[in-house]
């Protein structure tokens, strides 16, 4: 009999040794990947270690932090520091053998100066800021026209001529957009990539269909129409508080006035509520109602009567988002705005009900209907209204080193995208005159409805 064949019995394979094979074969062909591009392919490789951008598509690595670009026009003296020196020669100065020297005379619209100071910091100081600034135009994101055109309105105190120094505002508009509508940069894009301030409710009234294409920085849309504005577009920004602070402890303890009112009451456009609460008001046993304008004894009065009141009321007037408004939140004194359509500032990160009361004007024009909504407020409410405020303050201080400055910056920024869109498709496009809205604007509370009492 044949003898039964064994079977043959295999041997368990090694698998770290071919593991490592593996390993090793997989690290040959990487380096032999590394050493041919780095030779032979040099520039598959970006200066920064990522791979070359393809040049018809520019995006930046979502990871990547990147400060939007601004270059700063180098305008002539005249829309900037002469504005300064024209001011005080319209009341008795001297001419100045060097207007960089001159001080910015204080007013509510002030934003433009310390806008222009920001750009004009080494940037080592400029904390916190979204933007950097860049010498060379062709850098650049955005361009920064910084002429003072609120200060221009009052060069003469609004009326012109009677100083005798022979200053125009009217002329001074006209000379900055053909200035600026000479320049390569303006005619590249016709202005889309241009920040114009102009937060003075008449400021550059009188050419702004010619610089309606740019990032408006305004304190409202009252004066302007409806193809001149767009929330999308423009930034709604604060005016300069005229007040200091309130500094002292929250609560009602040291506030007796319930409400507190203090506006120029000759007004024009929208001044009729205002007018009429004036009346409705005056009689109250705990609310304090002023007449007065900007001065120093008026800043005085309001400084008092804003950090011992509950509440301060805001109504619209020559503007709807005056100086008054943030002076009370300033102050902490709770706002109460009477408004059907007011625009406000830096709305995508400030919710104004946690700490502001909003009042139709036809409810608020309802004799006793205020004061007896605002004497219901607990003090616990009123404490938390105030604690809110003091969180958001900052939002609306132009010293403070990451307020309002920083905030317009960064609105600015979140602009930069649509403007390249813009940009990009307005060169693709067949132009055509139309009078119909344009789809791409986001435009002002059209429905003239508040959400409020």
């Amino acid at each position: 009999m044949k003898e039964r064949l064994k079977p043959k019995i295999r041997k368990p394979r090694n698998l770290f040794s071919e593991s490592k094979k593996v390993t090793v074969s997989l690290l040959s062909v990487f380096l032999l990947f590394i050493i041919v591009n780095t030779f032979f392919y040099p520039s598959f490789y970006s200066d920064s270690g990522s791979i070359r951008r393809n040049p018809v598509v520019s995006r930046e690595n979502p990871g990547k932090s990147h400060k939007t670009r601004v270059y700063m026009y180098d305008l002539p003296t005249n829309f900037t520091y002469g504005l300064i020196e024209q001011h005080g020669v319209a009341r008795g100065g001297e001419k100045s053998d060097d207007v960089t020297g001159l001080k910015y005379p204080g007013h509510q619209h002030m934003h433009e100066w310390y806008l222009f100071s920001d750009l004009n910091r080494p940037e080592n100081e400029r904390v916190g800021s979204p933007i950097v600034r860049v010498l060379d135009p062709a850098e650049a994101d955005l361009f920064y026209v910084s002429a003072f055109s609120s200060l221009s309105l009052i060069v003469n105190s609004g009326r012109p001529g009677k100083s005798g120094s022979g200053y125009s505002d009217d002329d001074m508009e006209e000379s900055l957009v053909g200035w600026l509508e000479n320049q390569e940069w303006w005619r590249r894009n016709n202005g889309r990539d241009h920040v114009i301030v102009a937060e003075d409710p008449n400021a550059l009234k009188r050419v702004m269909d010619r610089v309606k294409n740019a990032v408006l920085l305004v304190a409202d849309f009252g004066r302007l129409t409806a193809d001149q504005r767009s929330l999308v577009k423009d930034v709604i920004i604060p005016c300069s508080g005229r007040i200091d602070a309130y500094e002292g402890e929250l609560g009602v303890k040291k506030r007796n006035t319930l409400l507190f009112f203090m506006r120029n009451r000759s007004r024009k456009d929208g001044g009729r509520v205002q007018d009429l609460l004036f009346k409705l008001l005056e009689k109250e046993d705990d609310v304090v109602i002023k007449h007065g304008t900007q001065s120093g004894e008026n800043r005085r009065v309001a400084k008092q009567w804003m950090h011992t009141s509950k509440f301060c009321l805001h109504t619209d007037g020559d503007a709807s988002s005056g100086c008054r408004l943030f002076d009370s939140i300033a102050s902490l004194c709770i706002p109460v705005i009477v408004s059907d359509g007011i625009e406000l500032p830096f709305e995508d990160v400030i919710d104004y009900r946690k700490f502001s009361v909003f009042l139709r004007s036809d409810v608020a024009l309802k004799p006793g209907f205020l004061v007896k909504k605002l004497r219901k407020v607990k003090p616990e409410k009123i404490l938390k209204y105030q604690m809110a405020m003091k969180e958001v303050r900052r939002y609306f201080n132009y010293t403070h080193p990451n307020g309002s400055v920083n905030e317009i910056w960064r609105q600015v920024t979140q602009k930069v995208p649509l403007i390249k869109l813009m940009i990009n498709r307005e060169k693709r496009m067949i132009k055509r005159e139309s009078i119909e809205p344009q789809c791409s604007c986001l435009c002002s509370n059209q429905t003239r409805i508040i959400h409020g009492v």
